[in-house]
């Protein structure tokens, strides 16, 4: 058994650069801050940033088109791919985490732009909804205890 699976909290670094394939496929791509502070042996407070490339498919990258922008506090999940090109008869490679869940983490009052009914509230929402199919069951909205197993 293998895994791949990455979790990262950070801030955009960019506006996300949104793409629409011929055939109608949103797909977004952004770079992603991640910081850890430690204190040196000297007493200094040291801060080191990580930057990861990150890409996002369909309803997730129509949802960062919409609300995301640069400086934005974002939750990633996804998997670590690699990729390989030929540039100057040089193999190049480029690795991105391709992200299949994402939640904002903007508080509500600093989105500047209230322009859709939807809101960051249900941005992030809808943000949460994963761009795959996953194996849970469905809600049907019913309320009720007799679903519950205990």
């Amino acid at each position: 058994m293998s895994v791949n699976k990455v979790i990262l909290i950070g801030h955009v670094g960019k506006d996300p650069e949104i793409r629409h394939l011929d055939s109608g496929v949103a797909v977004a791509s952004f770079s992603l801050a991640t910081s850890e502070s430690y204190n040196a042996k000297n007493g200094e407070r040291v801060t080191t940033t990580e930057w990861h490339n990150i890409v996002v498919w369909r309803g997730l990258a129509e949802v960062v088109e919409k609300y995301v922008k640069k400086g934005s506090k974002l939750y990633i999940e996804g998997k670590i791919t690699t990729r390989q090109y030929e540039k100057d008869g040089q193999t190049k490679y480029f690795t991105e985490i391709v992200a299949n869940n994402m939640e904002m983490l903007d508080s509500r009052n600093s989105s500047k732009e209230p322009s859709d009914n939807l809101g960051q509230a249900g941005a992030a929402a809808a943000a949460t909804q994963p761009t795959s199919t996953v194996n849970e069951p469905e809600v049907d909205g019913a309320s009720g205890d007799e679903d519950l197993p205990f």
